[in-house]
C-alpha cells in the first residue's frame, strides 16, 4: 500500500503536514460514517451496495492521503 504514490511539485509547497493531518483526519471520520450507515441499513439492499461503494473510495482516499502521512511521518 502506498508504493507510488507521490505530490506533483505544486502540491508539496501548499499541502503542509498539518493540512494532511486534517485530510487524514476527515477520510477516517467519513470511514466511520460509511461503516454506521451500512451496519444501521439492516436489509435495504441499495444502502449496503452504496455503503460499500463509498467505502471503496475511502480505501483510494486513504492511500492518496493517509499512506502518504504513514511514509512521511
Amino acid at each position: 500500500m502506498g508504493k507510488g504514490v507521490s505530490l506533483t511539485k505544486k502540491e508539496r509547497i501548499t499541502m503542509t503536514p498539518a493540512k494532511l493531518r486534517k485530510l487524514d483526519a476527515r477520510i477516517k471520520k467519513i470511514r466511520k460514517a460509511a461503516e454506521e450507515l451500512k451496519e444501521f441499513s439492516g436489509e435495504i439492499q441499495a444502502v449496503q451496495c452504496n455503503a460499500n461503494r463509498i467505502l471503496a473510495s475511502v480505501k483510494m482516499l486513504e492511500i492518496n492521503i493517509s499512506d502518504l502521512l504513514e511514509i512521511e511521518g
